[in-house]
């Protein structure tokens, strides 16, 4: 597994690499344009809950992808 953080802007350049699109608390305003834009991939999109997010924990961050999958 591959973790990368990236800006908004830089979504199309990178749309085509990953699985899961993990947008931080204070983007979630972006939420539907962003699943928008992803719409037709098979591309993952949720929020970091801002108790992870505030956290830095990569750990819990990871659980949330992993239950994604199950």
């Amino acid at each position: 597994m591959s973790v990368k953080a990236a800006s908004e802007s830089q979504l199309d350049d990178r749309i085509d690499e990953i699985d899961y699109l993990l947008v931080g608390p204070h983007l979630s305003y972006m939420l539907d344009d962003l699943k928008k834009q992803v719409e037709g991939k098979n591309i993952e999109v949720l929020v970091i809950p801002q108790k992870i997010y505030g956290s830095l924990n990569g750990n819990a961050a990871l659980e949330l992808i992993l239950n994604l999958e199950n």
